[in-house]
């Protein structure tokens, strides 16, 4: 198994590359930035991977990156994408079929009463204010989300959990945090007056996946950035245990 933890290569002021070759490429989402083009027009993580590709290695025309999974925009955090429609095919059937293991960090506003639990909920998006919502399993739309958490520390008025995905759904993490009273720091949207302002607190951690063509799993870890707050309150590498 290939593990990396924070070993970057800039590439570019606005692209941070964690793993590359011939198949994948592996980037650092950064918060506010979509990892897609969407209604508002802004630059985004795909195009951007796709004018380093096209540059690196002098490409004419259009270039491939494939799309394979989605983080919000307030979440940075590891991404893949893919560098070929095979590459792409492979990694979106093993996302289907859960080989992909999806870690998140999250400062919650206050603590669980348990140090681990799973929330399993029906979600439902409503499309015109793009908001999600906790709902009965037999309303229209309904989708089954599941997740186990973990509190890695507690001081009390916040505290730094572990987010294990089980499923992707729109908001997902935020809307279940928010469902038990605990919002995630920075999430007005959802918290209202019990989150606090600033950038949302939720930190795509963890990447785990077998590689599409050579089949070896791969395993990418990405801190969120340790000196701004809330994250800055926590230690994470030692509280997380990861080496």
């Amino acid at each position: 198994m290939t593990e990396t933890t924070n070993e970057k290569t800039s590439v570019e002021e606005t692209l941070t590359i964690l793993y590359e070759d011939n198949h994948i490429i592996v980037v650092l989402k950064p918060q506010m930035t979509a990892c897609c083009p969407d209604e508002s027009k802004d630059d985004n993580l795909l195009d951007q991977v796709k004018r380093y590709v096209k540059e690196k290695y002098n490409k004419p025309g259009n270039v491939y990156v494939g799309l394979v999974h989605r983080l919000d925009r307030p979440t940075g955090g590891v991404m893949v994408y893919a560098k070929t429609s095979k590459a792409a095919a492979r990694l979106t059937e093993g996302l289907q079929t859960g080989d992909f293991e999806k870690k998140y960090l999250a400062v919650l506003c206050g603590a669980p009463d348990s140090l681990r639990g799973k929330l399993c909920n029906y979600l439902r998006k409503n499309t015109v204010n793009n908001m999600v919502y906790i709902c009965t399993p037999s309303e229209e739309g309904a989708k089954y989300a599941e997740l186990d958490y973990r509190v890695v520390e507690d001081k009390g008025k916040y505290s730094l959990v572990e987010v294990l995905l089980h499923t992707g759904r729109t908001h997902q993490i935020r809307v279940q945090m928010a469902g038990i009273s605990h919002p995630i720091y920075g999430d007005m949207r959802y918290g209202g007056a019990l989150a606090q302002k600033g950038k949302l607190a939720l930190w795509a951690y963890s990447l785990s996946f077998l590689h599409p063509i050579t089949k070896e799993r791969l395993k990418f870890i990405a801190y969120p950035p340790e000196t701004e707050t809330p994250w800055k309150a926590f230690e994470l590498a030692k509280a997380l245990e990861i080496k």
